[in-house]
This record gives structure tokens, sequence and C-alpha cells, in this order.
């Protein structure tokens, strides 16, 4: 088993992080093909569908309509769907898990960005995963008001815990960003107050996933990427209160969205379009 350790402290923003970098895990990426939907520019979430195998949930964030792309993994264009009534702000990220329904499949769409924190409410909304070809007016769904216990937050990272039902919140700005749970169940008739579980020594954490079967997690900032083993009965804040293994990742223009492919055999990365650089779905296999 090859290691590439780093005994020397590096900079993580301004936050100094000893780390350990493992070749051992994953492959480096492949690009696995271009977006073929135009309208795909500002991908900042993504999510493995449970419900169609082998496809691919992705959205823009701010300044797009309520709506959500289906792909495959080669950036193939499948389907688009859009959420009823709802002006969407800020999407940031997208879960897909259980809920309330047993043996049923969930999208959870987190309404979390907030620059200049600013907004003291935030949303997350939540339905049965559609089958492709399905209506792609989702008209019935929960919405998840919240709040956070300590002032209002810019966010960019939802997760959702398979073996609870919790969801989990990561902030994006501060020297070490906070995490925050949302126990399950999540209330859609009263404003949710977050639980402050602690901070975590990173800085701009703006995407994260925990695999189907709960015992891995990933998080990643604009410049690497943090893994994280995980028995399903460990908390998932004392996890992340752990030393991170560091995956190498190849730096994308504005890589915002990342999740687990649904069968475990790896992960993807996806980008924003800056300056008309054209998105790539980027996957990370298990070795």
């Amino acid at each position: 088993m090859k290691y590439l350790i780093l005994l020397a402290a590096v900079v993580l923003g301004s936050c100094s992080v000893k780390v350990h970098y493992d070749d051992s895990l994953f492959e480096k990426s492949k690009g696995m093909g271009l977006l073929e939907n135009d309208d795909i520019k500002e991908a900042s979430g993504m999510e493995s569908s449970q419900v169609n195998p082998g496809l691919l949930w992705t959205h823009n964030d701010s300044g797009d309509t309520s709506r959500l792309f289906l792909i495959r993994e080669n950036g193939e264009s499948i389907n688009e769907f859009y959420l009823k009534g709802i002006k969407s702000r800020d999407w940031e990220d997208i879960g897909v898990g259980p809920g309330p329904e047993e043996n049923s499949s969930y999208v959870y769409v987190a309404e979390i960005g907030d620059n200049r924190a600013i907004y003291e409410d935030k949303y997350i909304y939540r339905f049965k995963e559609p089958q492709k070809n399905a209506s792609t007016l989702i008209e019935e769904f929960d919405i998840i008001e919240f709040r956070y216990p300590n002032g209002n937050r810019d966010a960019e990272c939802l997760m959702v815990d398979p073996s609870t039902k919790d969801l989990y919140i990561i902030s994006k700005r501060e020297q070490k960003v906070h995490v925050y749970q949302m126990p399950y169940p999540q209330r859609s008739d009263t404003v949710n107050t977050l639980i402050t579980l602690g901070t975590i020594p990173y800085h701009k954490i703006i995407a994260g996933d925990i695999s189907a079967d709960g015992t891995e997690i990933i998080l990643k900032t604009y410049d690497e990427i943090l893994y994280w083993k995980r028995d399903t009965k460990e908390p998932v804040y004392e996890v992340l209160s752990k030393p991170a293994i560091f995956i190498p990742y190849v730096r994308e223009p504005q890589g915002e969205a990342m999740a687990w492919k649904y069968d475990g055999s790896g992960f993807y990365t996806l980008s924003e379009e800056p300056d008309e650089i054209e998105a790539q779905v980027y996957f990370y296999k298990r070795k």
C-alpha cells in the first residue's frame, strides 16, 4: 500500500493543519464527459440517484429557476424537474436518502447559500425521488424551514445520514467551519432550529456526502478532498473531529459539487463554468 505523507503543516485557507495524503484508496480522476445541457452553468450540488441507477442529480445555484437536472455520468442530459411555486434564491447542495416513508428514496434540495449572511430563514425541500420519465412538475414536497442557533451563516454543504435520517449542514466561511445537525424527524409545520455540534479545522467547505451505506464521508474545499471511514454507529461529528485523509485531487475551475456513486465504487466531482470553461463530470474510482 502506497502512502504519500506530507509531514509539514499546510495551509487550508488561513487554517494550518497537518495532513496525510493517501493515493492508495482511489484512482486519479477520470473525465467522463462534458455536460450536454448548456443551461447547467453553475453546478453547485450533485447526488447519485437511487431510483434511477447510474444517473446523477445536479442543479445551478443562484440565478436559475427551481429546477433539477438528471444526467448520465458522461454528462448526457436525461430530464429536468421543477418544484411548483418555488423561487430558487441560492440552491447550494442536494442530498438523496431515506425519509418519512420507509423503503422510499427522497431528494433534499438545500436553499442554504447566503454570501452576506443576511437571511435568517433557510429552507430544505424534500420530496420522493421521481423516476426519470415521471411528470417533470413536482407538486408534492415538504418545506423544511430552519434557522441557525448562533447567527446567520453561509453554507454549501448538506449531508443526509442514511443510518439515522438526520441532516447535517456545514458552514463555509469561518476559519474553523461549524457542523450543524437537524435530527429526524425534521418538521415542516414550524421553524426548526439546528443543533451546533462544534467546529472542525477547515475553511470553505463547499460540498460533502455520506455514502449510501453510511460508512464513508467526504468533504470538499476548492483545493482539497477530505475523507473519513466511519462505523455507522459512530456520530457524524465524532468522525469529522478526527484527522482527515486527503485524497489527491485535480483542481477544477470552480469545483463545487461532489457525490458518492450509489454503489460505493467511487465518487464524482463537477465544476461550475467560470469564464465559459465547459464543465466535465469527473470520477474517482475506488482501487
